[in-house]
């Protein structure tokens, strides 16, 4: 069935969140396509983001085409992140839906917010404070995201395979094994940032194996990207911060032999695209954020310490990871399966 020839109210799904949250939740959006082939799918979500949901179809081993995608249209919603609440006003925008699925959180906030759409049928967690949905499963803390939003659509009687979360880019040239190393040091929150200094460690040591190294970032964090790749004397082209759109970014880790990376966005990408990576944990266990456990060519690196998320100077647990460590984990990577 065509988009075009999906007709009457929409199936609704909320998660306007970041990067990292929408590739976690891949797996789940795939899952609806499936159960709801006659719904035009609609996402609640950063309008930024929609280069990477145009990636999401049903097959996780082949590009979609028109028709074949997890997600027909995007309602731009800012992402409700480090504490910031869903914007209601914009959420006057979103459609009357014939299903809502709240792949956004716990509730209640959310769990209203899609109420107000009427939809006949609401697919989220319990939430004593909200009347619906009747028998939603209940929330468990410190529950890997992935697994999270399955077991949510499982207890509503829909099949999902948590092992779904490749995306395929289309015009991307294969990966090359030898490809530069992309160190990626900024983070949404001060918490989860590695100090410079380390990352420049990191770096000279991947140049002293014969590495080409490559720093990457937003374009906000272009002077965090500089003051990187100078202290490590990489060259100007090194500096990849606030280069590309969304899309470019993703072909730039399609393209690199590894990532290197604190927890965030990036480690979810990735693992969507099967580049190797380290990715340094800090106040966030990774057994709720981390790799999948079944990617050997994925490694988290994590001292047991958990902290605030959110706090204004990095997590003394991360700190306790030395570039000593990074090139360790950097060294011994295998290559996807």
């Amino acid at each position: 069935m065509t988009r075009a020839e999906r007709r009457g109210p929409p199936l609704l799904v909320l998660r306007a969140l970041g990067l990292g949250d929408l590739l976690t939740a891949v797996p789940a959006l795939r899952a609806l396509a499936r159960a709801f082939p006659e719904r035009r799918r609609v996402l609640a979500a950063p309008q930024a983001l929609a280069p990477l949901v145009e990636l999401i179809g049903s097959d996780p081993h082949r590009a979609p085409v028109d028709g074949e995608r997890a997600v027909d249209a995007i309602v731009h919603l800012p992402p409700a992140v480090a504490g910031r609440p869903l914007d209601r006003q914009a959420a006057a925008r979103l459609p009357r839906a014939a299903v809502a699925v709240n792949l956004h959180g716990r509730g209640p906030e959310s769990h209203r917010l899609l109420l107000a759409a009427a939809p006949t049928r609401l697919i989220a967690f319990g939430h004593r404070d909200v009347e619906q949905p009747a028998g939603g499963p209940a929330w468990e803390p410190g529950e890997h995201e992935v697994a999270r939003w399955c077991r949510l659509l499982r207890a509503h009687e829909i099949s999902t395979d948590p092992t779904a979360l490749d995306l395929m880019l289309p015009g991307a040239a294969p990966r090359d094994a030898n490809g530069p190393t992309l160190i990626h040091p900024g983070a949404a929150s001060a918490a989860r940032r590695w100090p410079p200094e380390r990352w420049a460690a990191v770096a000279r040591g991947e140049v002293a194996r014969g590495r080409a190294v490559l720093v990457t970032g937003s374009e906000a964090e272009t002077p965090l990207v500089v003051r990187v790749a100078a202290t490590a004397g990489l060259p100007p082209d090194a500096v990849r911060a606030g280069r590309t759109d969304l899309r470019g970014f993703a072909a730039l880790v399609a393209g690199a032999g590894r990532v290197v990376c604190g927890d965030t966005g990036v480690a979810h990408l990735a693992t969507a695209l099967r580049v190797p990576s380290v990715v340094l944990f800090g106040p966030t266990s990774p057994a709720a954020w981390g790799p999948p456990p079944d990617r050997p060519w994925h490694r988290a690196l994590w001292r047991g310490r958990t902290g605030d998320p959110h706090a204004s100077s990095p997590d003394p647990g991360l700190l306790e990871l030395t570039p000593a460590d990074v090139l360790a984990a950097l060294a011994d990577l295998p290559e996807p399966s």
